[in-house]
């Protein structure tokens, strides 16, 4: 197998338009979590049965299935200040022929393996279905990625956050 966990759960997401934006929710169910810690600020990927949730600082960034809420898809840009601490999230959906889409999801289970500071959750059926995040600090800024990959509609998120401190 590719590197990256071994989810047993299926996963609940299949394309991009399920996904829904949320800041500020609780934590919720996660099937793998990674903690680490970024210049004194503690940062939380959550790997969720319906994709993501990083605590980081005073925010709550969600991306997920979310139950009662329809999914409509990621947004393309969100900037708040939240405690004081600027946030901007910007995503975009990538459409891949299937050739393109395994390399890049085999390209995302490689980045991630073995990395501090990085998850990588692999869904059964498929080594492709694969949501990846990882963080990292450079001076007052901390930012995070995630990627989301749907092999039965050939899309892959990208997510980039960038968590700036007051």
């Amino acid at each position: 197998m590719s590197p990256g966990i071994e989810l047993a759960a299926p996963y609940l997401d299949t394309r991009a338009d399920q996904l829904r934006f949320a800041l500020g929710l609780p934590a919720r169910d996660a099937l793998a979590v990674t903690r680490v810690d970024l210049g004194g600020v503690g940062v939380e990927l959550r790997l969720l049965g319906a994709s993501h949730q990083v605590h980081a600082g005073p925010v709550t960034e969600t991306l997920a299935c979310l139950p009662g809420r329809p999914g409509d898809g990621p947004p393309s840009e969100v900037t708040e200040t939240v405690d004081g601490w600027r946030y901007r999230f910007v995503s975009r959906v990538r459409h891949c022929a299937p050739g393109e889409f395994a390399a890049r999801a085999r390209a995302l289970r490689e980045r991630t393996a073995g990395r501090e500071g990085a998850l990588c959750g692999v869904f059964p059926g498929s080594p492709d279905a694969v949501t990846a995040l990882a963080a990292e600090r450079a001076a007052d800024v901390i930012t995070w990625r995630t990627w989301h990959a749907y092999p039965q509609a050939g899309q892959i998120v990208e997510t980039r956050t960038r968590l700036e401190a007051p």
